[in-house]
């Protein structure tokens, strides 16, 4: 795929922007908000350009024409002449220098003017010599937290962010459909768990010509080289820097090898064990009697069914008791993505968001939303255009007049509220009063101590003026580490005074995580899911928020926008 390249381009073309001695702002805002756009598109960008063209480039939301051109030259030639005559000015490697924490383009373009810094190697070689606590803006405290994110970025030991990761697969599945060389393919391993992050993408597939899908594969787009070529399985590098193994496997054993290569292991091995306590044999091949006869393979749920078990979802396949229920027929029920009613978490043009309120709300209503909550930023957070008490209550305004417009949804009037260093919010009672419920966030000061930023939150939670605590822990995958918090305490803060834990959809946050909402489902607290969404794009990522809270085993019951929209507002009136 190339969103996610071409999302970074865009971005890298804005930070460059930012740095220009004109005033540039309204370019760079262009070029963030495509960048936003076609990152967050579950589609192909490629592919909407071979069905449409530049026009239908400029159908998305915030792509103009400038930029659709841009994007057409990428696709079409592998470059983008915007980027190439702006990176020969600024020769900095910002795309990875800046997904440092704490590291911003003018910050790293100030160490490349003073220290010659271009690129990763670089800014180490200067922080081992201490010579960034010397620079005018920085100091000791700086190098060290600069130090901790080059640490978190190298941790993630190349693993990728599901939201980048399973739209590639599905990408190649799409296209491994389309060769009719395949019957089935589906993506197994972690991908298929949903787990925040993937190593590697493991795709099964059927055929009566392995020998053409080899050559089908080794020639995709999407492939940089190959690996390892055999008869049956091909393991290929991918541009985006994943490395893939598609494997053909017999139909007869289909549901074995999906079973095998879905895992984690441990919970394979609990399988394994089950099945050689009744005398079976199971393994990528299917499950085999004394006689090594196969008695159950072909489907995945064959298995589960002939040794006894209940199957679960693929997200659940983490050895935290699943085995144990699925023999005694308890496996719970988890939420759905059929089961969301609503998002209550959506930005528009009124912030940072790329659309109108109106656009947000036709959009929700076209993937069967039937509410929507618009929590646009309060003013601390500047950057992303935070409005203050008065520019709400107009907006607020604005919400009531596009209801009367609709039919089919609704909008929830909110806002995403900054909870500011002493616990308060940041607009006043009264503003927050006009709201139907407050969705309240921490952005700032992410550094204090850990008793410090617990009673931030736990004061917020305690003000009577907060309905949600959104993205609760603040990280974002394999770029920013959660913030230092007693998580029991805010947890029970927020069962005593009713207030519901976000997790957060958007592929770079999945905040809530899966372990910490285990450890939340025993507070008994209410959870919302929602996308975070910054475009009408944004509003699919419902999926990954969904699969993370399978993976935290979250009742639909538990969840505020799985409700009906007038029970949702007696929840928060009460």
């Amino acid at each position: 795929m190339y969103n996610s390249r071409v999302s970074e381009l865009l971005e890298e073309i804005a930070d460059m922007l930012s740095l220009d001695e004109k005033d540039r702002r309204f370019e760079v805002l262009a070029y963030r908000k495509a960048a936003l756009t076609i990152g967050g598109l579950q589609e192909d960008v490629g592919d909407i350009y071979k069905r449409g063209g530049v026009e239908a480039l400029m159908e998305l939301p915030g792509v103009g024409k400038g930029i659709a051109g841009s994007v057409k030259e990428y696709i079409e030639t592998g470059r983008m002449g915007k980027y190439d005559d702006l990176k020969s000015r600024y020769p900095v490697d910002f795309r990875t220098l800046t997904k440092i924490q704490g590291m911003g383009a003018k910050k790293a373009f100030r160490l490349y003017k003073s220290l010659k810094v271009k690129n990763l190697d670089d800014l180490k070689k200067v922080i081992s010599q201490h010579k960034i606590r010397y620079l005018k803006g920085f100091g000791e405290k700086s190098e060290e937290d600069i130090g901790k994110g080059i640490e978190l970025l190298e941790s993630s030991n190349g693993r990728m962010a599901l939201g980048e990761a399973l739209p590639e697969a599905e990408g190649i599945i799409k296209k491994l459909k389309g060769s009719k060389l395949v019957e089935r393919a589906v993506i197994a391993g972690s991908t298929r768990r949903m787990r925040e992050t993937v190593g590697d993408l493991d795709i099964l597939v059927t055929s009566s010509k392995p020998e053409k899908v080899m050559d089908f594969i080794s020639k995709m787009d999407e492939v940089a080289g190959v690996t390892l070529r055999g008869q049956t399985k091909t393991t290929v590098r991918l541009k985006i820097g994943l490395s893939c193994d598609i494997r053909v496997v017999d139909a007869r054993s289909f549901g074995a090898a999906l079973q095998y290569f879905t895992g984690n292991k441990d919970h394979n091995v609990k399988v394994r064990q089950i099945a050689i306590k009744l005398g079976y044999k199971l393994n990528e091949y299917g499950l085999f009697d004394k006689r090594g006869k196969n008695i159950a393979g072909t489907e995945e749920d064959s298995i589960y069914k002939k040794l006894g078990m209940e199957i679960m979802d693929p997200e659940m396949r983490e050895d935290r008791g699943e085995v144990e229920l699925s023999l005694q027929h308890k496996i719970p029920r988890v939420v759905k993505l059929e089961d969301m009613v609503g998002d209550l978490h959506v930005h528009t043009n009124h912030s940072d968001g790329t659309a109108t309120i109106l656009e947000m709300a036709e959009a929700a209503k076209g993937i069967g939303r039937k509410y929507i909550g618009i929590t646009d930023h309060s003013k601390s957070e500047y950057v992303a255009h935070g409005m203050d008490d008065r520019q709400f209550v107009k907006h607020l305004g604005e919400i009531d007049k596009v209801n009367e417009k609709l039919d089919g949804i609704k909008i929830l009037k909110s806002g995403e509220i900054d909870i500011l260093k002493d616990g308060s919010l940041d607009l006043s009672k009264k503003t927050l009063s006009l709201m139907d419920y407050r969705l309240a966030s921490i952005h700032t000061s992410l550094n204090m101590g850990k008793d410090e930023m617990t009673k931030r939150a736990v004061t917020a939670i305690e003000s009577g003026y907060v309905d949600i605590l959104g993205h609760p822990t603040d990280r974002i995958i394999n770029t920013r580490s959660p913030i230092a918090m007693d998580l029991d305490k805010v947890f029970q803060a927020a069962a005593d005074n009713n207030v519901a834990l976000e997790i957060d959809g958007y592929p770079d946050r999945l905040d809530l995580n899966d372990e910490n909402i285990i450890k939340a489902r025993q507070y008994k607290v209410k959870f919302s899911i929602d996308t975070d969404s910054h475009s009408t794009s944004h509003l699919s990522l419902m999926r990954y928020g969904v699969s993370t809270a399978k993976r935290g085993w979250v009742d639909p019951a538990q969840v505020l926008n799985t409700f009906s929209f007038d029970r949702l507002l007696k929840v928060f009136k009460s």
